[in-house]
């Protein structure tokens, strides 16, 4: 199991999640609709943490959980999804895993 540790940057996923947490990413595992994952738009640079909506063919539409952020695939399209947030592990007042 291939892990990565990925810093929240901006208020796209607030409430979930919020700038500034840190959270743990299963890289390649399986995703279901309702999670939230970490991917990649195509011509965007750098990775984003929304939630997983619906497989798009190999892809997924990805939304914010913030409904006043758009930048997700209403914007962009369909993401490629790298994986799956298991845990957000900082700041430690939340230690918990992410629904």
């Amino acid at each position: 199991m291939l892990l990565q540790l990925v810093r929240i940057k901006g208020p796209s996923m607030a409430p979930t999640l919020r700038d500034g947490d840190a959270v743990v990413v299963r890289l390649g595992a399986r995703v279901r609709p309702g999670q939230v994952v970490v991917g990649r738009f195509d011509g965007v640079a750098g990775l984003v943490v929304k939630r997983a909506v619906r497989a798009v063919g190999e892809r997924w539409w990805l939304e914010s959980d913030n409904e006043f952020v758009t930048d997700d695939s209403r914007r962009y399209g369909p993401a490629v999804v790298e994986g799956r947030v298991l845990v957000r592990y900082l700041p430690l007042r939340s230690l918990r895993r992410v629904r």
